[in-house]
């Protein structure tokens, strides 16, 4: 029963998000158009912040300490929901996305994000790979850029394997990592369900920056298991699954 009212509200609250993304769209394109790009990012969080009101959820967030204003990242996350690019554009405002190119056709909500800079990841030739690089290391000295090194959303809520792609970045680059962990958002609306579940508790931990000078001496796999290990390390759905085993 409880079920079926998440559908049917789920359906509704889709419908409201839909045409107040619409309106967001709509004043972001007449900020391009005057090149206001603070503006811009202002808009794009008030949005972000404001989905989590029409769905009627907050999160918590611990860590927000971790994050200087006068310093730039590669923010590495977890990923679970379409959700989770909105959760940290609320936090994080300003922030460049390096993702699959298939969610710049989304309707509205792709063009919100090629508005704000994203990245699209494209079929990995060399001649894509060398521009794709060129493009994060020229936004990275601008910018923090934003990646989901699982490449797609976890269908079970465990944490697929991390592609290397993000080191590419580390090494061509003079950047920090920020590690975050997102919790809840798969039970919130994960990638192979319809609706909601209004009932999840969100959750976004932002983790102590690892510096640069720590991961460059490393190997590829060095690097993608210290990074990997600290997202888990606050994962729930990880803990919670290692306890239930313990028990």
């Amino acid at each position: 029963m409880r079920q079926r009212f998440f559908v049917i509200l789920s359906a509704f609250v889709f419908a409201i998000l839909y045409i107040y993304t619409a309106i967001g769209v709509f004043i972001t394109l007449i900020l391009a158009f005057m090149h206001l790009k603070r503006p811009i990012h202002i808009i794009s969080r008030i949005w972000a912040k404001s989905v989590f009101i029409i769905i009627g959820k907050k999160f918590r967030l611990t860590g927000k300490e971790n994050i200087r204003k006068d310093s730039k990242y590669l923010l590495v996350a977890n990923h679970a929901s379409l959700f989770d690019i909105v959760a940290i554009m609320s936090v994080y405002p300003g922030i460049s996305w390096f993702g699959h190119e298939r969610l710049l056709k989304v309707p509205l909500f792709g063009k919100l994000l090629k508005m704000n800079g994203y990245i699209a990841f494209r079929e990995p030739n060399y001649r894509n790979t060398k521009a794709m690089i060129k493009q994060l290391v020229m936004r990275s000295k601008d910018q923090t850029v934003a990646i989901f090194p699982e490449g797609t959303r976890t269908l079970d809520g465990r944490i697929n394997e991390f592609y290397r792609g993000f080191i590419y970045l580390i090494r061509n680059s003079e950047i920090d990592i920020l590690p975050v962990t997102l919790n809840g958002f798969y039970d919130l609306k994960p990638k192979n369900r319809s609706y909601i579940n209004f009932d999840a508790e969100l959750e976004i931990i932002v983790h102590k920056p690892i510096k640069r000078e720590d991961l460059i001496c490393k190997t590829d796999i060095q690097i993608v298991e210290t990074v990997k290990d600290i997202i888990i390390s606050e994962y729930r759905e990880y803990n919670e699954s290692a306890s239930f085993q313990t028990a």
